[in-house]
Formats: structure tokens, C-alpha cells, sequence
């Protein structure tokens, strides 16, 4: 076990407990995980043996493991560089810049969120077993729409398949080449391979009914490998995690990085309520108004998990996440990811920042009471942000400036939406317009050009 020197030594041994339960009671041959809280690994700590045999070698956090899909989010960042690099748009097709894809019309953004209905899996055998082939060769059978683009959320191996190919043809790369140059190596995650490397644990299923275990195959997955090829540690993952929570090395901007937060498409599971969701090419949780990114991973012999904190649920800026890998085929890793991170949040909670006064006196005159028709809703300065409202409640938002007396709005209904503030000869605040609204000092102002004039004898 490793932790951060600040970390109460009850959370740490708490931890390392939650750990050595899942390991004992799922009988899973090794298991290993991390926590990181404003882009540090504050916590660690592996159990088991990479063949599952009493007398193997120890798993640490510098094992290798298979991270399965989590290789997705690497792809997506990666197709958010050339977005932003201005050489794609996400609204393009994927034929534009892969031609011969035999995926239509479905966009690069349909595909990153999995909203394309592009089919599951490949028609060949079981890919995740079985040696891939090239690109040619996944494509010369046909690939099929199960549902009409933009329709419904329908998760696709076969597109990242694809957004791999997109990344290669757009560097005239490798895909992995280009992680590994553009993200991998600048992160310092030298851990991250596309085969394992060094001390990695063994793929290995345990027979549901005896205490016996079956060696998984390994191979290269060829065209398939961008859809979860990777290889990684606790450690080069939980560079990532800090990543995904706002740590981005310049290699991301932050406003990209939140836009690929957005959801998307909306995991719909019958008699369950909608907490689930797929932003681009990220998982999103809904806890109880906290948002979470991250992903799961599987492949024969391995299960992983990636969670991040990525609003911190209080207004704060989040960044808490988790890692964590088994190598077992079948386990229930996630509720063990899931209380991970929640026990840690619950027994090390973060200090609210310290109040400054930071606002500025010229905004005075906008805050107070404002009326949208006979409507009332309080106006405040917080920071360099004027609120109009309680964001999250009805209409409410936070507006942030963009010129002189021009604001644009952060939050629900309002979000992208211009705020003008109208000023009389004198310089004094006469009204806002908010997208086409008045909001005035008193209801219904004549004085404030209301759409349709205050009829006459007005208020009576």
C-alpha cells in the first residue's frame, strides 16, 4: 500500500480493506486500485498474484493490466486535437475523411457518443478472442446500422474501430503512434502499450463453480485494437484520471475537455432512472447532481474502471477519481470503483475555498430585483459572473461578461444566450435584454421598450 502523507492512515487502511474484500469474496486472482485528488495518486494499493496462485508474484501498482475500453477516451481525445486543430469538424462524415468506411452518413460526433446506430461488434468471430485483421479487412463485410442515426444510444465497438482509422489517416500514423506521441509520452505514461510489457498480470477466467483458472488468449486485435488494445498501470492511469479531472498538460483545452463532458445520448435501461449517459467518447454519471466521467473496460481475462468527480457536486472543480483493474474475466468491478471513490470523498472531504471579496463595485447597479413581466427574480455579483436567479431552479443563470455591458449565459435555459445591458442617456442601468426579454426594474416599465407597449390605463 502507498498513500499520500496527508491522507488520515484509517481511509488508507479503510481502502485497502474495501480492496482486499472484493479480491477475497469475487475470487479475483489479483486486483488493483487508485485514488487521485488534485492530480496526485493519494492512495494505492494491489492484492493477489499475477497468475492467482498463492505462491505467484505479488501484483503493485506497476502492473501491467488490460484496460479494455478505456483505450475509447484516448481515441476521443485524439479526434478532439484535430477538431480543434481545424482539420475536422465533428459534424463531418465519417466518409469524408475515411472513405470506403460503409458507415454512411453517420458523423464523427454520432460516433464518438455512440449515437451513430452503428453495429456492436464485427461480424468475424468473437474479435476479443481471436487475432484482428486490417482495416480493409473489417470493412469488406458489411457494417450495418441497427438503428437510424441519431436515434437512440447504441454503444459500437465497430466506430471506434473507425475513429481509430481517422486518427491514423488524418497523422498519416499509427493510431497508437500518435497516443503515444502526442499524449502518452507528454503525460509521462511510458507504462501504456499496446501488448504488455514488463510485470503484467495474466488474462485469466475462474470457473464459476471451483477454484480453478483458464489462461485467456492475448493478441492483436489489427483494425479492432482502437476499441480496447491498451495495456496499463495503476499508476499511468491515474495520470489519466488527473487528466480527465481539468490536469491537461496544454495538451487539451479546458473548454474542449467540458464539451466532451456534455451528454449526448442517454443510456435508456428499461425500469431504471436515467443516470447514464455518453458524452464524446466519455461515460457520464448523474449521482445525485454530482456528474462523473470516466469509463469501464473489459476484455477476455480483464476488467478495469475509470471514475472522476468532474463538478465536485458543491460547485467545486471535482477532479477526485479512481482507477481501478482485475484480471479476471467475469467480476462485478464496478460497485467496488463505485465505493472506492465514495468512501474516500465521504471520509477525506474536501475544504470549501476561503471567501474573498472579489467582485467588482461598477456592477452594483445590476443587482437587486429585476421583473420579467410580472415576474421577480434577484440579480447578484458573484466573482466576475452576474446571477440572475438560482441556476439549476426554473430559469435561473450564471452570466459571464464578454465586452462592455454584453454577458453571455453559462447555465440552463440561457446557456450560449446574449445578455445586453441598456443603459439611458444619463448612463443609468435602463433594462437587460436577455434573448429577446425585458427585464426591468419595475413590472411591465414603460420607460424600458417592452415588446407589444404597456397598454393603456396600464397597471389598475
Amino acid at each position: 500500500m502507498s498513500s499520500d502523507p496527508s491522507l488520515d492512515p484509517q481511509t488508507s487502511r479503510h481502502l485497502t480493506h474495501l480492496l482486499a474484500t472484493a479480491q477475497r469474496e469475487q475470487r479475483l486472482p489479483s486486483v488493483a486500485a487508485g485514488v487521485v485528488r488534485g492530480g496526485r495518486l493519494v492512495w494505492a494499493d494491489a492484492i493477489g498474484t499475477l497468475d492467482g496462485r498463492a505462491d505467484g508474484v505479488a501484483a503493485d501498482t506497476d502492473t501491467q493490466y488490460r484496460m479494455g475500453s478505456i483505450t475509447k477516451t484516448f481515441v476521443a481525445v485524439a479526434v478532439m486535437r484535430l477538431r480543434d486543430d481545424g482539420r475536422l469538424d465533428l459534424n463531418d462524415r465519417l466518409d469524408d475523411h475515411v472513405p470506403g468506411s460503409r458507415l454512411g452518413g453517420v458523423t464523427i460526433a454520432q460516433l464518438l457518443s455512440h449515437g451513430g446506430g452503428v453495429q456492436a461488434e464485427t461480424n468475424g468471430p468473437w474479435w476479443e478472442r481471436t487475432p484482428g485483421g486490417s482495416w480493409e479487412a473489417l470493412v469488406g463485410s458489411p457494417v450495418d446500422q441497427r438503428f437510424r442515426a441519431g436515434r437512440r444510444f447504441h454503444y459500437t465497438n465497430v466506430g471506434y474501430a473507425a475513429l481509430g482509422e481517422l486518427v491514423a489517416r488524418s497523422h498519416g500514423l499509427g493510431w497508437f503512434d500518435v497516443l503515444r506521441r502526442d499524449l502518452l509520452e507528454p503525460l509521462g505514461m511510458r507504462r501504456t502499450t499496446t501488448r504488455p510489457t514488463g510485470k503484467a498480470a495474466a488474462g485469466l477466467a475462474v470457473h464459476p463453480f471451483a477454484d480453478v483458472l483458464l489462461r485467456e488468449p492475448e493478441h492483436d486485435a489489427g483494425a479492432m485494437a482502437p476499441a480496447g488494445q491498451l495495456w496499463t498501470t495503476v499508476e499511468d492511469l491515474a495520470r489519466w484520471a488527473a487528466f480527465v479531472g481539468g490536469d491537461t498538460g496544454d495538451l487539451l483545452s479546458v473548454d474542449t475537455l467540458a464539451e466532451m463532458f456534455e451528454p449526448h445520448t442517454v443510456v435508456d435501461l428499461p425500469g431504471l432512472p436515467w443516470t447514464g449517459a455518453h458524452g464524446l467518447g466519455w461515460q457520464l454519471w448523474n449521482v445525485d447532481g454530482v456528474r462523473f466521467a470516466g469509463h469501464g473496460g473489459s476484455m477476455p481475462g480483464f476488467l478495469a474502471g475509470l471514475r472522476v468527480a468532474v463538478d465536485g457536486g458543491d460547485g467545486g472543480d471535482g477532479g477526485d477519481g479512481v482507477v481501478t483493474f482485475t484480471n479476471s474475466t467475469s467480476a462485478l468491478l464496478g460497485p467496488t470503483t463505485v465505493q472506492l471513490l465514495d468512501d474516500f470523498r465521504e471520509r477525506e472531504p474536501r475544504l470549501p475555498e476561503p471567501w474573498h471579496a472579489a467582485g467588482d463595485a461598477g456592477l452594483l447597479d445590476l443587482t437587486g430585483l429585476w421583473h420579467w413581466g410580472a415576474g421577480v427574480v434577484t440579480g447578484r455579483i458573484e466573482g466576475r459572473h452576474l446571477v440572475l436567479g438560482e441556476p439549476g431552479q426554473a430559469r435561473g443563470s450564471r452570466f459571464e461578461p464578454v465586452g462592455p455591458d454584453e454577458w453571455v449565459g453559462l447555465d440552463g435555459y440561457y446557456t450560449g444566450e446574449p445578455l445586453r445591458v441598456i443603459r439611458r442617456r444619463d448612463g443609468r442601468v435602463s433594462h437587460l435584454d436577455l434573448a429577446s426579454f425585458r427585464f426591468t426594474l419595475t413590472p411591465y416599465d414603460p420607460e424600458a421598450d417592452i415588446p407589444g407597449g404597456v397598454g393603456e390605463p396600464g397597471w389598475h
